[in-house]
């Protein structure tokens, strides 16, 4: 199956909640790097991406959309990929999302940061602010800029900017269905995330 939504924001921009309400909205499974960890077999296909050799079919087998990293570093290659996909990008202040960021995904001793097993997954898309994740002035301007790059490379009747709190009705109205009789998701906020890379820790490879 071909992706009908490809997500362009970044990680820590209300993605894990996206990833929930797509699959509310019928357009799940929806990949997530929750996914990669569910399924680390795939982390050797992200790392073949990262070279230049994605197998796009192989890596979103069974899923219907994506949000959040690996593939949003990915979102130019992969709008093109799936020419018929609409492109949803997530954004947020960048200053609350640098201190979201050092707090959950980047922070000190986190697996995006670690040497090991990991490092070849996660190398494979942090490369272009890998050397400066803690700096607040480069990453916000990363940040600023990748959203800049998405606006002008994708279409305006293509591309939904959206920020969280936004709730149901932009992303209805974007993607064409009906708003569900149900609250917008609220996940995976800092001590969500917490808890969860506290389990992931306990269970992943050491060697």
């Amino acid at each position: 199956m071909a992706l009908k939504v490809v997500g362009s924001g970044l990680g820590r921009t209300g993605t894990k909640s996206l990833q929930t309400a797509l699959g509310m909205l019928g357009l799940g499974p929806c990949h997530h790097m929750v996914e990669v960890f569910a399924h680390p077999e795939s982390m050797a296909l992200w790392v073949e991406a990262g070279a230049g050799r994605p197998d796009w079919d192989a890596i979103f087998a069974g899923y219907g959309s994506m949000v959040d990293f690996p593939g949003a570093a990915y979102w130019r290659e992969l709008a093109g990929y799936y020419p018929d996909a609409k492109v949803l990008h997530s954004k947020r202040d960048p200053d609350q999302w640098f201190d979201s960021t050092q707090a959950t995904i980047f922070a000190p001793g986190s697996f995006a940061l670690l040497q090991g097993p990991l490092s070849a997954f996660f190398g494979s898309f942090t490369g272009g602010f890998r050397e400066h994740i803690h700096d607040r002035a480069f990453m916000t301007d990363y940040f600023r800029r990748h959203t800049e790059a998405v606006i002008s490379a994708i279409p305006a009747e293509r591309l939904l900017i959206y920020e969280a709190g936004q709730g149901w009705e932009p992303l209805c109205g974007f993607l064409g269905v009906a708003i569900p009789d149900a609250p917008y998701p609220s996940e995976n906020s800092r001590a969500e995330f917490a808890a969860r890379v506290a389990g992931s820790q306990a269970s992943a490879p050491t060697s």
